[in-house]
């Protein structure tokens, strides 16, 4: 029998580029959320520099992440650009539990800026839970109606997104949440980035949360950077 799920979403503070440090932050989120699951926002280990350097799921830089996984029996879904096949990279979801990382997912629909450095990742994915299964979303995914659509044929009982979204754009979070959960009678957890990130932004929305199968939001964040909000799945 499938029991309770305790998800957080988390925006943490972000050193561009800086994977060590970011490393560091995202390890002491993990242990103050208190949950099972633990999801960050797109590109949370480098912030949004769509020039910085792919990585691997074995880089040594992760390991404050898989100590504090093991420490606490979390999965962190932290967002990272990774390395590809033929010298291509991808805008990706690293799955990292105390056993170490992989790759859980490629990001399908990238922003035209984004295309210029990425390749599109294949196809939709699922990561399994205790028995939950967790469809992989990240930023633009969330606004194509074909991807949830798509991760919802794989199985999934509920919509993890990692996004970024300007302080001005801070109510398309919810927004997009909310449908997801009327179509497809699923939960949606998403992790979205708050204070400055690089790209080119200063100020990010923030607004993570926790939306129920009826649209209901019973979990959500203000604009602040490191804060984490969870709730229960059932």
């Amino acid at each position: 029998m499938r029991t309770e799920l305790v998800i957080a979403v988390a925006q943490p503070l972000c050193v561009p580029y800086d994977v060590a440090a970011n490393a560091v932050t995202h390890a002491a989120a993990v242990r103050s959320a208190r949950a099972r699951v633990v999801v960050f926002p797109e590109l949370s280990l480098t912030g949004y520099e769509l020039d910085a350097p792919a990585i691997t799921a074995e880089d040594p830089r992760l390991t404050p992440i898989v100590e504090a996984s093991r420490e606490t029996g979390s999965v962190a879904l932290v967002g990272a650009p990774v390395c590809g096949q033929a010298g291509r990279s991808h805008i990706a979801t690293l799955a990292i539990d105390g056993t170490g990382a992989t790759v859980a997912y490629q990001k399908v629909w990238l922003g035209e800026a984004e295309a210029y450095r990425f390749a599109a990742g294949a196809k939709p994915a699922v990561l399994e839970v205790d028995g939950w299964r967790l469809g992989l979303a990240i930023c633009k995914d969330t606004g194509i109606p074909r991807h949830a659509s798509d991760t919802a044929a794989l199985g999934m009982d509920a919509y993890v997104a990692a996004v970024l979204e300007f302080a001005e754009d801070a109510g398309v979070v919810g927004e997009r949440a909310r449908r997801v959960a009327a179509d497809h009678h699923v939960w949606v957890a998403v992790a979205s980035f708050a204070g400055s990130t690089g790209g080119g932004y200063a100020r990010a929305a923030g607004c993570s949360g926790i939306w129920r199968p009826d649209g209901v939001v019973v979990a959500q964040a203000e604009s602040e950077t490191g804060a984490i909000v969870r709730a229960r799945l059932n």
